[in-house]
């Protein structure tokens, strides 16, 4: 597929796949407050409208500067994890669909992840705020330990489909999906969409120990696209394990793109639930844990994949 034909596919299927996306990290965010709500005591049904009444509540909030900040660097950091969320879903396979079929699309998106470190540290810096700055620096950190196992843990599926297409990968698991014997590559995966995402148990770069870092000096329309954008990613980033581990479209009865949507619901709801499970973590104990185990393990399962895959040769 040349340049063009991307953008052609891209500008033709764009919207529908933007909606998706809103749509299903709306749903997350709803079960989160659903369940946040029943941990506080309340009936689970008032939680529902948590990001509907917080949408109202930040844009009719006046958005907030501070001294000396860089306003440039700050605007492209809240808006751009949003417009990074939706260039992830770009190459995501929606059963026969795709909004752009990369023949590198595993390559985009991890780069589209590169890009997710610039903005969170714009984000930190551009506030010109020590707290923002900490939660920067809290999110590299917790980044140069997830990425290398992540890149590893996007190698496995990539050798035993000997493609680097989305697509192509989905259809290497028609008969058995990679998660079966690739529990520790899709362990990792998950793990650094939490961290990408920073949320859940790796959501230290927006800590309240810090008054909220990187989101500590954002408000209004800032603090809502900044929100918008991480559970965009998240929910983007559990699309992404659907096509690379959990055979993407393949279902029995219900049309492949509706097999998508159903499982990516799926590990959304269980990555909420998992959010009020672990408790967080901290950047220098991940930094550990993912050098001296995790990378280990992780290249570990990539052997055996390519021996698997050499034997089937």
């Amino acid at each position: 597929m040349t340049v063009v034909d991307v953008v052609q596919v891209s500008a033709a299927w764009a919207p529908l796949g933007a909606a998706l996306l809103l749509v299903m990290a709306a749903a997350a965010a709803a079960l989160d407050g659903a369940v946040a709500a029943r941990a506080e005591g309340r009936p689970w049904q008032q939680g529902l409208g948590t990001p509907w009444a917080e949408t109202a509540r930040l844009l009719r909030q006046r958005r907030r500067t501070t001294v000396a900040a860089d306003r440039l660097l700050w605007r492209i950091a809240v808006a751009g994890l949003l417009v990074t969320a939706l260039l992830k879903v770009l190459v995501i396979p929606l059963g026969g669909w795709t909004l752009a079929d990369l023949s590198v699309g595993l390559v985009w998106f991890n780069a589209m992840d590169v890009v997710v470190w610039a903005l969170v540290w714009l984000a930190g810096w551009g506030p010109n705020s020590a707290h923002s700055l900490v939660g920067g620096y809290r999110f590299l950190g917790q980044a140069l330990s997830y990425e290398l196992p992540l890149m590893f843990a996007l190698t496995a599926p990539a050798v035993a489909a000997a493609s680097l297409r989305p697509a192509d990968i989905v259809a290497a698991q028609s008969e058995l999906w990679f998660v079966v014997w690739m529990p520790v590559a899709f362990g990792v995966f998950v793990a650094a969409v939490l961290g990408f995402s920073f949320w859940g148990p790796l959501g230290t770069p927006a800590g309240t120990d810090i008054a909220g870092g990187v989101l500590a000096e954002t408000s209004g329309i800032d603090r809502w696209l900044v929100l918008a954008g991480r559970w965009a990613l998240l929910t983007a980033g559990a699309a992404f394990g659907v096509t690379l581990f959990l055979g993407g479209g393949a279902g029995p009865l219900l049309p492949g793109w509706l097999w998508v949507l159903a499982k990516t619901g799926l590990l959304l709801a269980a990555l909420v639930l998992l959010r009020r499970r672990v408790p967080a973590l901290r950047p220098d104990r991940i930094a550990a844990t993912a050098w001296l185990v995790v990378l280990p393990l992780v290249l570990l399962q990539v052997l055996v994949v390519s021996v698997v895959v050499l034997g089937r040769g």
